[in-house]
């Protein structure tokens, strides 16, 4: 009986390491996006900072442990076999929902997945108890609904106050300095950055202080007895030594203020969050404990009165998961991934939209420019003028690839402010959310900045809602999964923890996989963007088209015999494949956009050929895309297939069609200019089999020969074809200009 637990604590670690992985590929986020989005440093020197807050941040957690052991539920209302399930529960259920939310590349909350994960675990064990008959027979009695209500609580209003305080925050400072901030750091960034890091010392320090495992009693009364001195020598302190870096040193101020910004956010980040990553398996091994230093104890009956006391978490472990977080903080790709999502949320400029649009959003931009228009209204010009001044972003660098998202001033406010809050919870030990606290002042920064204009603020909304109904799902999904897994280790013993176990590992790896692909994906786009100047802008649309009109042909073969056969799956591969390649072709279409800021007038008249070209390849697939649409409904409503004759002349149509973009891609590539007429004369030859089947399809219908359905589908499919026809022909006379 003692080797089964055994084995189970060391699940438990082993889960804990995997938490530890999957957790800080979710939070880096958390204190990597204003660093990374201003590019305040090169990344090395930012993960470099961030590793050692995160070094620095997990001897402060020690306090936060208890939130594992009896934040949620009563442990000595529960033997000690019961507290093994839901801690299993909680760890696999922990793994497989922040590895997934992870691989789809967004940022979630371990604080509400542990929250809700206990409690899910724990109702499970306590209805099941009830059940059975045990001494208390109300799921109050065992589940802490007070304590649990206050940590939901806190973390719901965190939102509002990290969005609001962010926004504030961000605005104050944008009307002192403005964007063009420049020459006021000369005589502002020193006191700026004073005050900015003397928060941060306070917060963590003197507020945050009081649980971590160096810090003694009589030391932590030696500062909280001395927090003026401390905050005055603070101030004057760095003021001092950053006035001399930025006057004799000619260093930004702000950039220094980013990295200690990152140095505390990560500090807070593992000070906060460490409970979420290990302190479920730091109190199984406390009961663990227990019940070996109960000699001959039954599992079934012995209470777990001990968790309910206040113990120091030892630092070994505090410290070996420092490390590895930092080792995942350095190899984790999915990390990356992540911190885009918040990243291109908060951009400065605009850009592919993530995200799209929904009626909620759309109202509240509505409702936003009204209230916009009243308070213009009752302003003076001179105070509008003046504010629209402070508030005018500077003009982005031409021809300059991978700028900033955003500028130091705002990855300043970010971070200083989102440190303050998270410290400033984590000393009163509310697991407050970092990715809600970081998230939402990230959100409200941007909102001040301006970044929310009308080109983006609709899709922006849209990103914010659907990052936080992430949140709730994760909360439904934590709570859910985590009961049912409890119950099945409740009534399926080692058999299921294990079987569950191996499901946790594959799942696991096939995310992993996902991910691969994906990244692989993104850095062949990347390496796309990158090769693409005016000088070989020809060629790569000349490339783009080569392959379009290569699948045209495949296509159109592939509908046809698609709807000969009736075969919807083979419809349902061709939407896909279509699909894929229309996605690839707005990217181009993008790539060919972009080139085009900052270029003189004769590259700028070289791109407008290469975005019509583009512009026709898009309209190509469209209509193929349409095409099989339209088949796909057709066969899905059971209409009747295309008769004989229909197939026939989409046959025939089809030949024409090969020959024509077969001809048309010889010239293309050979870069040869129409000097025989083959393709205009082979697409004459397409048109006019066009219109004879579009006559003969009208006789059809008028002799009553083919249905309605079919005649409709027909006569879509032909009219299609001739936009293929004709902006195949416009994209070959764009590229020999």
């Amino acid at each position: 009986m003692e080797t089964i637990y055994l084995i189970l604590i060391l699940v438990l670690f082993l889960l804990a390491i995997s938490d530890l992985i999957v957790g800080v590929s979710n939070d880096a986020v958390n204190f990597l996006n204003s660093a990374v989005g201003s590019k305040a440093a090169p990344l090395k020197i930012v993960m470099l900072v961030a590793a050692l807050g995160v070094l620095a941040g997990t001897v402060f957690s020690g306090g936060m442990m208890e939130i594992a052991r009896s934040g949620i539920f009563y442990p000595d209302k529960f033997a000690f076999a019961d507290i093994m399930l839901i801690f299993l529960a909680v760890m696999i259920t922990d793994v497989v929902l922040l590895d997934t939310f992870n691989t789809i590349g967004f940022p979630t909350s371990t604080t509400v997945s542990l929250v809700f994960e206990l409690m899910g675990a724990a109702v499970a064990i306590a209805i099941f108890k009830i059940a059975g008959g045990e001494e208390y027979a109300q799921l109050g009695e065992y589940i802490n609904s007070a304590k649990a209500l206050a940590v939901i609580s806190g973390i719901l209003i965190s939102v509002v106050i990290a969005f609001t305080i962010g926004a504030f925050v961000q605005f104050v400072t944008r009307m002192i300095f403005s964007f063009n901030y420049e020459k006021k750091l000369e005589y502002l960034g020193g006191l700026f950055g004073g005050i900015a890091i003397t928060i941060i010392i306070y917060f963590i320090l003197i507020k945050g202080a009081k649980d971590a495992a160096f810090m003694t009693p009589d030391n932590y009364k030696w500062v909280k007895d001395n927090s003026m001195q401390i905050i005055i020598f603070s101030f004057a302190g760095f003021t001092s030594l950053l006035y001399f870096i930025n006057i004799f040193l000619s260093i930004n101020v702000l950039k220094v203020v980013v990295l200690v910004g990152t140095f505390a956010l990560a500090m807070a980040f593992a000070g906060n969050d460490l409970v979420n990553f290990i302190g479920v398996p730091l109190a199984g091994y406390e009961a663990y404990l227990t019940f070996m230093n109960s000699s001959g104890a039954n599992p079934d009956t012995l209470t777990m009165e001990a968790l309910n006391g206040a113990v120091k978490t030892p630092l070994i472990f505090l410290l070996l998961s420092g490390f590895i977080m930092v080792i995942t903080l350095y190899k984790s790709k999915k990390a990356r991934t992540v911190i885009m999502t918040e990243v291109n949320l908060s951009r400065q400029d605009e850009g592919e939209e993530r995200f799209g649009s929904t009626a909620l959003s759309r109202n509240l931009v509505s409702i936003s420019l009204g209230i916009n228009k009243y308070i213009s209204g009752i302003l003076p010009e001179k105070t509008k003028d003046w504010m629209s001044e402070r508030f005018a972003p500077l003009p982005r660098k031409k021809k300059e690839k991978n700028q900033p998202a955003f500028d130091l001033l705002r990855a300043s406010v970010n971070l200083v402010v989102s440190s303050a809050l998270i410290a400033f919870g984590t000393s009163l030990k509310l697991p407050l959310s970092t990715t809600y606290v970081t998230f939402m002042v990230a959100m409200g920064t941007s909102l001040s900045d301006g970044a929310w204009d009308r080109e983006s603020a609709v899709y922006r909304i849209t990103g914010v809602f659907s990052v936080i109904g992430g949140w709730f799902f994760t909360a439904i999904s934590a709570f859910t999964l985590s009961f049912i897994l409890a119950t099945l280790f409740y009534f399926g013993g080692t058999i299921a923890i294990f079987a569950m176990i191996s499901v946790a590992v594959f799942m696991a790896y096939r995310s992993h996989r996902i991910h691969l692909k994906k990244e692989e994906t993104s850095i062949v786009t990347k390496t796309k963007e990158e090769a693409v100047n005016p000088e070989n802008l020809n060629e790569f649309c000349v490339k783009n088209a080569e392959v379009v009109f290569t699948k045209a042909s495949t296509f159109y073969f592939q509908i046809i015999a698609a709807n000969k056969k009736a075969d919807i799956g083979a419809l349902r591969n061709v939407k896909k494949d279509i699909a894929a390649l229309q996605k690839e072709a707005r990217m181009q279409r993008k790539i060919v956009s972009q080139l085009l800021k900052g270029t003189v007038e004769q590259e700028a008249d070289q791109a407008y050929y290469a975005i019509r070209t583009q512009d026709n390849i898009l309209e190509i697939l469209n209509c193929f895309a349409i095409i099989a649409d339209a088949s796909f409904n057709h066969l899905s409503n059971y209409h009747k297939p295309l008769n004989e004759d229909q197939l026939a002349e989409l046959k025939a149509i089809n030949a024409k069609i090969i020959l024509f973009l077969y001809e048309i891609t010889r010239v293309v590539v050979s870069d040869d200019k129409i000097t025989d007429g083959n393709p205009e004369l082979l697409k004459i030859n397409v048109e006019a089999e066009i219109e004879l089947s579009s006559k003969n399809e009208v006789k059809r219908i008028r002799e009553e020969m083919s249905g309605n359905r079919n005649s409709i589908l027909f006569m879509s499919m032909l009219q299609e074809t001739r936009n293929i026809v004709y902006f195949s022909g416009q994209v070959i006379q764009n590229l020999i200009k």
